[in-house]
């Protein structure tokens, strides 16, 4: 499987977890899920995230469930290795980059205070998973309360050969990704892969400023492909058009603390996977929040056919 560069672009869809209703890993479903994401034309899938529920699974869950991605799909596959120490997360690393994955991704701990301690941190830990694993940067202060300044970012991407990719998070951060771009051009700092996430509510103009696509888990995966497609090609009204539509959706499954929720009902709705249920703690979404999104979903079926409901 090819690995990650800094000149990886597209759509690294982040995969759930599935569980059935007694709360083990629906491995159906999961299969069901990485065809899926095969035929609608993404680039990637990234398994572990915070969405993917990685905390509530074991060792032994999680490595199952790397091989099974690895096995199943044909697809680049980047895994979240992130851990309280090293040593955790050089022995994921080495089990899944053995495996066959494309590249891991590191979130920081939030203990880093200053910019100092954070590009400490990821030589750090660039040393002890290996010069030769491609590492994601998981930049989002919203979610680990660590600030990345774009110049902080540009001394992990020069003092880090490995680091590859950022996965930029931060918000509001439109600016941020053309700083980047700017110190790239002045050679203030090299290039680095930067795929969004935040559920890809500002995709529309994170590809403008230069993102080279996405890293997230919108339950309508074949929007942000389109997106990606339409502005590499100069397609920007029919970019945003198609965007606009989906928008009503992608604001309500960003909601704090119900996100994941919406994003298995949504894709339990469209037959994906077999149950949306997580594993505890979690919320539970209300009738009234069901109906709602069955509202979003039946309206959006209406300017995106794709969007086929089975359920």
């Amino acid at each position: 499987m090819a690995l990650l560069t800094r000149d990886t672009a597209g759509v690294f869809a982040i995969a759930p977890t599935p569980f059935d209703s007694d709360g083990e890993i629906d491995y159906a479903s999961l299969g069901r899920l990485l065809e899926f994401y095969e035929s609608v034309g993404v680039s990637g899938v990234t398994v572990l995230g915070q969405m993917g529920e990685a905390p509530k699974l074991s060792h032994s869950e999680s490595s199952a469930l790397v091989s099974f991605v690895l096995d199943k799909t044909v697809l680049p596959v980047v895994v979240g290795v992130s851990a309280p120490g090293y040593a955790p997360m050089r022995a994921l690393s080495d089990q899944v980059m053995a495996a066959g994955a494309a590249g891991v991704m590191v979130a920081p701990p939030n203990t880093l205070r200053t910019d100092d301690q954070i590009v400490s941190y990821y030589q750090g830990a660039a040393a002890a998973l290996g010069e030769s694993v491609p590492l994601v940067l998981q930049d989002y202060p919203l979610s680990f309360s660590v600030v990345m300044t774009p110049a902080v970012i540009a001394r992990i991407a020069t003092t880090v050969p490995s680091c590859v990719m950022l996965k930029h998070e931060d918000w509001p951060g439109l600016d941020k990704i053309s700083a980047l771009r700017r110190l790239e051009q002045e050679s203030a700092m090299p290039r680095l892969s930067i795929l969004c996430g935040n559920g890809g509510l500002f995709l529309d103009f994170e590809t403008e400023r230069g993102a080279d696509g996405a890293m997230t888990g919108y339950c309508v995966p074949e929007l942000l492909v389109d997106v990606v497609a339409l502005t590499a090609a100069d397609h920007r009204e029919d970019a945003h058009d198609l965007f606009d539509a989906h928008l009503p959706l992608l604001r309500y499954e960003q909601q704090p603390g119900i996100g994941l929720s919406v994003r298995k009902y949504v894709m339990t709705r469209r037959g994906l996977l077999t149950s949306d249920t997580q594993r505890a703690p979690r919320p539970i979404l209300s009738t009234a929040a069901r109906t709602e999104i069955d509202f979003l979903l039946e309206r959006l079926a209406r300017h995106d056919k794709r969007v086929k409901l089975v359920s």
